[in-house]
């Protein structure tokens, strides 16, 4: 299933240059630009309240945005540079990349786990750790998919699932080469503290001879 992309409301903005920004920002509203996919670049602005909610909430950057702007066709766009007020960190301008139905992009996709009831190690008592709750992919503008999934089958207390162990939708691939942790089953407590407690006894037997 492919993933819904969120919409980012914006406004045309009629003139450019820094007399056309600071009329923006005295409105309430952060000045930017669109550029990309062979076509002339569009100067827009956003609220200012709806942007800085955006931006806090993080992975602005990495999400692909639908954007849309009155009178105009819907765009998809990625955020390429914030601009901010070196005294307040506030955003004073925004730059948006315009993509093709085909381009390629850096993007965070969710990372869900099934069949917890299938994983003797949860049975046991274990404990799902999750690592990386978003795996960072190289996806398809056109094609990105909702989410990735762990199958937990057969998962036991000790195990690691690592980005490997996952089957990635057809053209997908990890930004990362190195086979990185996703998750692991970790011990229940109790385990943990009686494997703790033995060790140092043995290891206090060991002392004494």
């Amino acid at each position: 299933m492919a993933k819904e992309i969120p919409d980012l409301v914006a406004e045309a903005r009629a003139g450019t240059g820094k007399g056309a920004a600071r009329q923006a920002r005295r409105e309430g509203k952060v000045p930017g630009i669109v550029y990309g996919d062979g076509k002339e670049p569009q100067p827009i602005q956003i609220e200012f309240n709806s942007l800085l909610t955006k931006l806090r909430a993080g992975r602005f950057m990495s999400t692909l945005w639908n954007l849309k702007v009155e009178g105009q066709d819907d765009v998809r766009v990625v955020c390429r540079g914030v601009q901010r007020d070196v005294v307040k960190d506030l955003p004073t301008h925004i730059d948006f990349m315009r993509l093709h139905r085909n381009t390629r992009v850096n993007l965070f996709i969710h990372v869900n786990f099934e069949n917890h009831d299938a994983a003797p190690g949860l049975k046991r008592g274990g404990t799902l750790v999750v690592v990386r709750p978003e795996v960072e992919l190289v996806v398809t503008a056109s094609d990105i998919p909702e989410q990735i999934t762990v199958d937990l089958t057969g998962k036991q207390i000790g195990d690691t699932i690592h980005i490997n162990d996952v089957v990635l939708p057809a053209g997908v691939k990890p930004t990362i080469d190195r086979n990185f942790v996703i998750a692991n089953i970790a011990a229940p407590s109790g385990l943990r503290s009686a494997d703790n407690e033995e060790a140092a006894a043995v290891e206090g037997e060991a002392t004494e001879a």
